[in-house]
């Protein structure tokens, strides 16, 4: 079991790398089957290159290592390896198929800052403010309140 700096330095990593949506691993079959599966933007060949240049690529060396025959993810025959260990998945959706994990960490850092804003009775003065009406009786504007405070 990974310890708490264990973990920061792989959500670090992992945020650095800033391709991976999601991750998991499953045990099953009486505990003798393993499965991981991911989600990731970009290239499956750069996707195992930036995870074994990170601590990440440790995580899959302890985690794979149980799995017979798995070279470490730095050898030149992982993605052999994983090719030949792959199976499709039957049926895959996404809630947001065009959302990158780059675009969902700008989406999320403008939402903080934009939140900052509501909250500042600078903003509130100027929603007030007459000089403004024009600008804040507008659908754009009227909808993205109304998004904020959902």
């Amino acid at each position: 079991m990974a310890d708490a700096a264990d973990d920061e330095r792989t959500h670090a990593a992992v945020r650095q790398i800033g391709t991976l949506h999601d991750a998991r691993h499953v045990i099953f079959d009486d505990d003798t089957r393993f499965m991981f599966a991911s989600v990731f933007d970009g290239s499956w060949d750069t996707y195992i290159d930036d995870f074994a240049k990170t601590v990440v690529g440790d995580r899959f060396d302890k985690v794979f290592s149980h799995s017979e025959g798995f070279p470490g993810v730095k050898d030149p025959g992982v993605k052999d390896w994983f090719l030949a260990h792959q199976e499709p998945a039957g049926v895959f959706v996404s809630a947001y198929p065009d959302l990158t994990v780059q675009k969902i960490y700008k989406d999320q850092r403008v939402d903080d800052a934009f939140q900052e804003v509501l909250d500042t009775p600078e903003f509130r003065a100027a929603l007030e403010n007459p000089a403004n009406a024009e600008l804040v009786a507008t659908p754009a504007f009227q909808k993205l309140l109304e998004e904020a405070s959902a």
